[in-house]
């Protein structure tokens, strides 16, 4: 059995690694009833999940699942112990919590970009992953781990892209790495370097020599005007005394 098992999961996570680009280490999300079920079956995560998914894990957990641990008190003591030991990730709740599977389900939305498996016990957060196309589900059934078979959702998924009617995830960011690399997309960080270029003001030197340039201009035709002012005194001086000596 445990052969079967392993072959078959093998099976899915070539599917999902070919057709999504789920890679490793598998970041596996982890709620408080996974953690229970772990917990009542005895499993080991940290040494079963590597076997069985031959290849490195992270087990990865939310602020949300954790404060509803909390909240539930004495009973699942145990399995919020389990969870406080693994990866807590980043959720968009940070001021108002909500419930764990709420939470799940918002860490793997627009095309679940980070990769990330659900492992969980709630049936309609199940149902909920199955309507999302590339999103490896996980479970305990018998006491042992389950990695669900891609749902209709993802196959029909993976059909239409295969027919060019669609665009997977995984090919839209192995276009932009493309891009990058060849230098078709410019970087964030280079646009706003260039917008704060733009938006610095004049330099205030430069309008400091433009107004020297313009006194300069003026203090010489000033000094004209008076050397022409003082010739003409002059002048009149002169007639004056020739007229006076004439008299005389």
């Amino acid at each position: 059995m445990k052969i079967t098992r392993q072959k078959h999961a093998k099976k899915h996570l070539g599917f999902f690694r070919n057709n999504f680009g789920v890679r490793e280490p598998y970041q596996i999300l982890l709620d408080g009833t996974f953690c229970q079920a772990a917990l009542r079956g005895r499993i080991q995560l940290r040494e079963q999940l590597p076997r069985y998914l031959m290849g490195e894990t992270q087990l990865c957990t939310t602020r949300c699942v954790l404060k509803e641990l909390e909240t539930l008190g004495k009973d699942l003591y145990g399995a919020k112990l389990i969870a406080q030991k693994c990866q807590v990730r980043n959720c968009p709740h940070f001021k108002n919590a909500v419930s764990g599977s709420e939470c799940l389900l918002s860490m793997v939305e627009e095309g679940n970009p980070h990769h990330y498996f659900v492992a969980t016990q709630d049936q309609n957060l199940s149902v909920k992953v199955k309507k999302k196309p590339g999103i490896p589900l996980m479970f305990i059934i018998q006491n042992t781990i389950v990695l669900d078979k891609p749902s209709p959702k993802t196959i029909a998924f993976v059909k239409a892209v295969e027919s060019g009617q669609l665009v997977s995830v995984h090919e839209k960011e192995s276009i932009k790495q493309l891009k990058q690399e060849q230098g078709l997309v410019k970087n964030p960080e280079q646009r706003r370097r260039k917008k704060r270029k733009k938006i610095s003001g004049p330099n205030p030197l430069s309008c400091l020599k433009k107004k020297k340039k313009t006194e300069d201009t003026k203090s010489p035709a000033s000094k004209k005007k008076r050397k022409r002012i003082r010739i003409r005194n002059r002048s009149t001086s002169k007639v004056l005394s020739e007229k006076q000596n004439a008299e005389g």
